[in-house]
């Protein structure tokens, strides 16, 4: 079966993992890591909307049951991607709203960073929806209400291929560059007024550029970030490396800007986009690379994880196959995946090692606590409640103290 979805994928020109995330290893790890993941805030990223990664409930619901038993606290989910219309962002609500109905008890819709704590405390799984595309609000901004009392937190401006915000990461790779339109403008301008978080990630270089000038020059102070992009810096002198690189992957420069604004950067354990290496399983070793590399080009206050998670590779070829233009990549993928590259580092499964990892480089837990869902949780602040970077920090020992405080007494009785 995997050899012929891999046959698949290369005569559609898409190399999409063939191994599902749902396949990725298990990796041992000390106790010590386990207990301190339990312990944490942990916030992933489950890039899978229905019918391009799950078709099943109990797929998803499994899932989410093994991510809460390793101490995966929540996720940011993405509901919509590429060109998906309104219409599209309500089958997929309802299809994620649909399964966690069988399990109510189970699901927590984040709405406040108290919800993110309350989903910690009782062990439940943190629902965070993101949104890959601005073509959910089908060129109506009024919309954008709507979406964020759907409760969606960030939103991506151009998913790989040109669309009316700007030009995405593989359009300008492929030499079309647009730049951020006066549309794209407006959309972010709504975006900064219902607290979406504006998301560069699959943005083109220039498009991103031009709205982090925007939000710059209009916006000042108010952050925005990379959801799910790896550091091309960490890849570029690799023997085997291509002449342009992934076309996914992110500067130094824009991780820095993304920084300087208050956001963060996260990257995604996604093998496909480590260009020149591309394993067939990524190790913590090379997971702990990419959070190191942008702790030392950005700071540990501004860097956050994302394993991009997937679930069917059979759907993901089929998803390409009908959307060839946004995946149209030059082979690069095609390659890639040819030369070992396979799906992305399951968080429950891979977190805990890393955490060892981490450890043995001298992160103190102070530090993997603001990179495992800290900073998501400072930044989300701001834009969510409006409370300022040193407020939350001032007030992270009072609540640190009370989490504790309320799980013990609920765990005693």
């Amino acid at each position: 079966m995997k050899k012929t979805l891999l046959a698949l994928a290369l005569s559609a020109g898409f190399a999409g993992s063939a191994y599902s995330s749902d396949n990725s290893k298990t990796w041992p790890a000390s106790d010590e890591a386990k207990q301190f993941v339990k312990d944490t805030i942990v916030i992933g990223m489950l890039a899978s909307p229905y019918g391009t990664g799950w078709t099943e409930n109990e797929q998803l619901l499994d899932y989410f049951a093994l991510a809460r038993e390793n101490g995966i606290t929540g996720h940011e989910m993405t509901l919509t991607a590429a060109s998906m219309t309104f219409n599209d962002l309500i089958t997929q609500h309802y299809h994620y709203r649909s399964a966690m109905a069988e399990q109510p008890e189970n699901y927590q819709f984040v709405n406040s960073i108290s919800d993110i704590e309350s989903a910690h405390l009782h062990g439940k799984t943190a629902v965070i929806w993101n949104s890959q595309t601005a073509t959910i609000l089908d060129g109506d901004l009024r919309k954008m209400a709507i979406i964020a009392d759907m409760g969606i937190k960030s939103m991506i401006l151009a998913y790989n291929d040109v669309f009316r915000t700007g030009s995405g990461g593989l359009a300008e790779f492929n030499g079309t560059v647009l730049g951020l339109t006066p549309w794209g403008e407006d959309v972010i301008d709504e975006m900064v007024r219902y607290g979406i978080m504006l998301d560069l990630s699959h943005t083109g270089y220039q498009t991103a550029s031009d709205a982090m000038d925007y939000m710059e020059g209009n916006y000042p102070g108010v952050p925005f970030g990379y959801t799910h992009s790896i550091p091309a810096g960490l890849y570029k002198d690799e023997p085997n490396a291509t002449p342009k690189g992934c076309y996914r992957n992110i500067t130094d420069e824009e991780a820095i800007r993304a920084a300087q604004s208050g956001g963060y950067v996260s990257p995604t354990f996604t093998e496909w986009m480590m260009d020149g290496i591309w394993p067939d399983d990524i190790s913590p070793k090379q997971a702990a690379d990419m959070i190191d590399y942008y702790v030392k080009l950005v700071g540990v206050d501004h860097v956050a994880i994302a394993t991009d998670d997937m679930f069917s590779e059979e759907l993901i070829v089929a998803f390409a196959t009908a959307n060839a233009d946004v995946y149209a990549d030059d082979g690069y993928m095609t390659n890639a995946f040819d030369k070992g590259a396979t799906g992305a580092g399951e968080l429950s499964k891979i977190l805990a090692a890393i955490t060892d990892d981490l450890w043995a480089r001298g992160y103190t837990n102070e530090d993997l606590a603001k990179v495992y869902g800290g900073n998501k949780m400072r930044v989300w602040s701001q834009l969510w409640e409006g409370v300022s970077s040193e407020q939350f920090a001032e007030d992270l020992p009072k609540r640190k103290a009370m989490r504790k405080e309320l799980r013990e007494y609920f765990y005693s009785r």
